[in-house]
């Protein structure tokens, strides 16, 4: 039963509150659903049957979207960053051309999508990987936490367990800067995608280990200094859980197809 594209989109606002987020670009609708030419109609009120959901806004990711005769599709990574706007380079003019003749919406939610308790990339990853997530706070980022703080059963995993569990989780090799004073892991620290600056804090939490998506030259050193395994899962690998998870959600709440677009990425 198709739904309007306003409902869809009042309705992720609902679950994931992105006004409480200061961001780096903007969350929700980015590019509306053209009507056919001559067509009149208000903006939101668009019928919407399929929705597709994907992790970053690309061209290849677009074209997979039209195959499947999406009329909107929602990414973790949108196609707009930044508080200001300017000339469109060609890149940008092909990405949206794309999007304006398959009349197809695009939605993004990025640090919401990160923080949810139930629907984000972190509570999932940590579910993923067999631990509880905690009722604490951890990774802020201007005022709102987007990461999560998880404990293993009992006195928790031996570390090489975990990452095992990681490249489980993920469908691929982690990259891991191990701590030799931790051979057993009861808490683990989780910010998927780019997540290092977040490493400090971690260890202040008492956790044993750090997750996150992609490392920086200084990770290995901070790691090491701080006496935490750390963890790099892939920003790719790490953020495919939210977004998924939203649009089956969407999809079953309103009645509508969906279909998750797989585009990997080693990064």
């Amino acid at each position: 039963m198709p739904a309007r594209l306003a409902n869809i989109l009042a309705q992720a606002d609902r679950l994931l509150e992105p006004d409480r987020f200061q961001d780096h670009g903007p969350n929700g609708l980015q590019v509306p659903r053209l009507s056919p030419a001559g067509a009149a109609g208000a903006q939101g009120e668009e019928e919407i049957s399929t929705l597709a959901t994907g992790v970053s806004a690309s061209l290849e990711l677009f074209a997979l979207a039209a195959r499947e005769q999406a009329e909107l599709l929602v990414v973790h990574h949108g196609l707009f960053w930044g508080s200001g706007g300017g000339p469109l380079d060609v890149q940008m003019a092909r990405r949206l051309r794309a999007l304006f003749d398959a009349r197809m919406a695009l939605a993004a939610y990025h640090l919401p999508l990160d923080a949810h308790p139930e629907l984000g990339n972190n509570a999932l990853l940590a579910k993923a990987l067999g631990a509880e997530r905690l009722d604490r706070p951890f990774g802020m980022h201007r005022g709102q936490a987007i990461g999560c703080l998880a404990r293993f059963p009992g006195e928790g995993i031996p570390a090489s367990d975990l990452f095992t569990r990681a490249h489980r989780a993920t469908e691929r090799e982690p990259l891991v800067f191990p701590a030799a004073h931790h051979p057993v892991v009861s808490t683990v620290a989780i910010v998927s995608g780019a997540g290092v600056d977040f490493l400090p804090e971690a260890a202040a939490a008492g956790a044993q280990a750090f997750l996150t998506g992609e490392p920086t030259e200084r990770a290995m050193a901070m790691a090491r200094e701080l006496e935490v395994h750390f963890v790099a899962a892939g920003h790719y690998a790490t953020e495919t859980f939210g977004v998924r998870a939203l649009g089956e959600r969407l999809a079953g709440e309103l009645g509508l197809k969906h279909v998750f677009l797989d585009v990997p990425n080693p990064i």
